[in-house]
């Protein structure tokens, strides 16, 4: 069967990773993380790196990101990247990710490239708006990517929210579902399995799953 995949947008820190998450665990699907097709950096000084805008779709590596989502769509497994966050260089390992009945493709930009957005089944798109993204971010990128709490707000205020609403907010439009960030995330992913199981006629996962 060829394989079914679930593209999953919205802005920084709307909770999209964690519904993937959760969801992935139902479904027994791989992820293919946008985050770690950022452009390596590495031929840059580190304060180079630091000024490189990386909230806008141009930072990522589009060209690999269609074609490991294209392999996936065609039940074949590639190799994802991986990227160090604290120093904005893609790490030396990768990661293996076989196709499966699901797939999830998840990343602020999951629905902005057209070559990506062909290949999915079907659109997810996570909504919250920016109060609550910033505080989740701030949150992560201290605890988890060793940034300290003023460079994030600076960042997010310099192009994290700008960038959003000019790249981010429009792809809505592609989105089959919209979900809101704030919701549980319990809630959200019954959401999905409803629509699956109505889209699909696929009930195995929703029958076993309660709110």
């Amino acid at each position: 069967m060829q394989p079914y995949l679930i593209g999953i947008a919205g802005p920084s820190c709307s909770g999209k990773s964690e519904v993937s998450r959760r969801l992935a665990r139902i479904l027994r699907a791989p992820i293919l993380a946008i985050d770690h097709y950022y452009r390596d950096l590495k031929h840059l000084s580190l304060e180079e790196r630091v000024r490189t805008n990386f909230d806008s779709p141009d930072s990522l590596d589009s060209d690999l990101v269609a074609a490991h989502v294209s392999a996936l769509a065609s039940d074949q497994a590639v190799d994802q990247p991986t990227y160090d966050f604290a120093h904005h260089t893609r790490a030396g390992a990768v990661e293996r990710i076989q196709p499966a009945e699901y797939v999830l493709v998840e990343g602020l930009f999951a629905l902005s490239w057209p070559e990506v957005r062909e290949q999915l089944s079907f659109g997810v798109y996570i909504f919250a708006d920016h109060e609550t993204c910033l505080t989740r971010r701030v949150f992560r990128d201290v605890r988890e990517r060793g940034r300290t709490e003023e460079s994030v707000r600076a960042q997010y205020e310099l192009t994290v929210r700008p960038m959003a609403d000019l790249h981010v907010a429009p792809t809505v439009q592609y989105a089959d579902l919209v979900l809101a960030g704030i919701a549980p995330v319990k809630q959200s992913v019954y959401t999905i399995l409803l629509y699956i199981a109505e889209r699909r006629g696929d009930r195995q996962y929703l029958a076993g799953y309660s709110l």
